[in-house]
């Protein structure tokens, strides 16, 4: 899942910008916009493929945009610290946003029917700030883009470029920056049906999903006037779909999680509309040697034992959770590392660090990782 469907969560935030972006004169459109086009988006799907059956993915190529989806994106998220101990959380992701299938035909140089949208958020665990950030630009004049080989996303100067199973993170707004070295030290993980994840029983309303669920990092982090050298671990995910959620779901609770004992667990939680978890809940126990095992909603177990309310929205979400896969004697306390860890950034949603901790009687284990929260502010 990771995002199940966060791309159409930001096209609907987005598209009105990415509209207006089609002239040089304007790079942003109004929030209060986007509600009028949150209809159209969610059901005009004519003319773009759909993930309908799996299919063998190829490396380099699949790294790359594919075009004749609507959308795609490319998730980075990851837990850092310094010798000393200083701990930071961040993110880097990138969608593309089709506006209309097929190319441009029109002559200008601005001219484009795909833009792309770059989310960059830093936790400062330690200085109790979350600090986050949006860019937004069409896929002209080479303002934002994506390729496979060399694989390199873009959005302006944000950007993540290498080989795919590697990359180099950049990302830079006002005081605070990245640059991170991610490479993966596990095989890549096929979500779902062999890469196929399904979300719904309606044909079609699947992505093509893959990760990368343990990757050393270095680099460095600034903030203000301090230049940090870190280290740690990323998750990357990696998604591309036509469909949205079914009509009875609301959100969702993504979790992507990497246990010292060298498995790592991604889970996420459908949330419908009654409150109750929707069938096509799902997620991945990757053991140490790389091998995955999928797990469906009657292997996954999901309680939310605190919440939160943010001051700055209103917007009321979980804070801390009790996350269960009984066939592996695996019960996990997760917490955030920060409770504010709000993105208001055209949409609106949670995502930040956790840790993780086995319950009491379970076989000891603790972990790092990132949830996301989806769906709240309705």
């Amino acid at each position: 899942m990771s995002r199940v469907a966060l791309g159409v969560a930001v096209v609907v935030a987005a598209v009105v910008a990415a509209m207006f972006a089609l002239w040089p004169s304007a790079r942003h459109a109004p929030i209060e916009a986007t509600v009028s086009v949150r209809g159209a988006l969610a059901s005009d799907s004519a003319g773009f493929a759909r993930a309908l059956a799996p299919r063998p993915l190829s490396f380099p190529s699949d790294h790359g945009p594919h075009a004749d989806f609507r959308t795609e994106w490319w998730y980075y998220t990851g837990n850092l610290k310094t010798a000393a101990g200083r701990h930071f959380g961040f993110q880097l992701t990138f969608f593309r946003i089709a506006l209309a299938p097929g190319v441009v035909v029109r002559a200008s140089a601005w001219a484009t029917r795909q833009f792309y949208v770059a989310h960059f958020a830093v936790t400062d665990v330690a200085g109790r700030r979350f600090h986050a950030f949006s860019r937004t630009s069409r896929e002209a004049l080479a303002l934002a883009g994506a390729s496979a080989s060399p694989f390199r996303v873009w959005v302006e100067d944000w950007s993540a470029e290498g080989d795919g199973s590697s990359a180099r993170l950049r990302a830079s707004q006002g005081d605070v920056a990245i640059d991170l070295e991610v490479s993966a030290a596990k095989p890549v993980v096929l979500q779902g049906d062999r890469g196929l994840s399904r979300k719904g029983p309606e044909p079609g309303n699947a992505s093509f999903y893959y990760s990368f669920t343990r990757m050393p990092t270095s680099g460095v982090v600034r903030l203000g006037s301090e230049t940090l050298t870190v280290s740690g671990e990323a998750w990357m995910d990696r998604e591309w779909s036509t469909s949205g959620l079914s009509a009875g779901v609301k959100g969702w609770d993504w979790f992507a999680v990497q246990l010292d004992d060298g498995r790592e667990l991604m889970a996420y939680l459908l949330r419908r509309r009654d409150g109750t978890p929707d069938p096509f809940s799902a997620g991945t126990l990757v053991a140490t040697d790389g091998t995955a095992r999928p797990l469906d909603a009657s292997d996954l177990r999901i309680e939310t034992l605190e919440q939160w309310t943010s001051p700055r929205s209103g917007v009321r979400y979980p804070a801390r959770w009790r996350l269960s896969v009984p066939s592996a004697d695996l019960q996990l306390e997760i917490e955030p590392q920060l409770a504010d860890q709000e993105l208001i950034v055209g949409t609106r949603y949670w995502e930040g660090a956790v840790t993780a901790a086995s319950s009491a009687g379970h076989r000891a284990v603790a972990g790092q990782g990132y949830a996301e929260l989806v769906g709240y502010d309705e």
